[in-house]
């Protein structure tokens, strides 16, 4: 299982390492699925609803939305003025850190199946706040990289209108 995560990690940075055009219109695809696993995980096995836990969940997707937020801003996007192709550049400290909360999250799930608790918190908990705080994380850092990629876009169209205008 190391190997395969380290393989994954391997291509995943070396595939990222030059800027791939980003799909403005796509970048809801990702987080919806990942809402969907997401709810999938939640209700399949349900964690009991405390108020720590429901603390706990609030402060994963709290938590992962501005880890993610700040990722997100490092993840380096251009866009051409004349096409209006946006190419994005992912960052190996993201990837990195996402597979480091997969691993973590691995790890606890052996306590889970023996009902082990940590601080009189269940272990399911714990793990689903952790498949919280990756699941915010993800659609933050869409949200984030559309929200810049569409300024550019709106960049380009402003300075070429107004080029438009000048020559005219």
């Amino acid at each position: 299982m190391t190997i395969a995560i380290a393989v994954a990690v391997t291509i995943v940075v070396w595939r990222n390492r030059r800027p791939q055009k980003l799909r403005m219109e796509r970048l809801w695809v990702r987080p919806m699925l990942f809402a969907l696993i997401i709810a999938a995980n939640l209700t399949a096995s349900p964690a009991p609803l405390t108020a720590v836990s429901i603390g706990l969940f609030l402060i994963s997707v709290a938590v992962g939305a501005g880890l993610d937020w700040q990722r997100g801003r490092f993840i380096r996007i251009e866009g051409d003025p004349e096409t209006h192709a946006v190419t994005s550049r992912a960052s190996v400290v993201g990837v990195v850190f996402n597979v480091a909360i997969l691993a973590l999250r691995m790890v606890l799930r052996g306590s889970v199946l023996e009902g082990h608790a940590a601080h009189g918190v269940p272990a399911i908990v714990i793990t689903e706040a952790l498949v919280l705080l990756l699941g915010a994380m993800i659609i933050t850092q869409n949200l984030e990289m559309w929200l810049r990629a569409r300024g550019l876009l709106e960049a380009a169209w402003v300075s070429k209108s107004t080029a438009g205008t000048v020559a005219n």
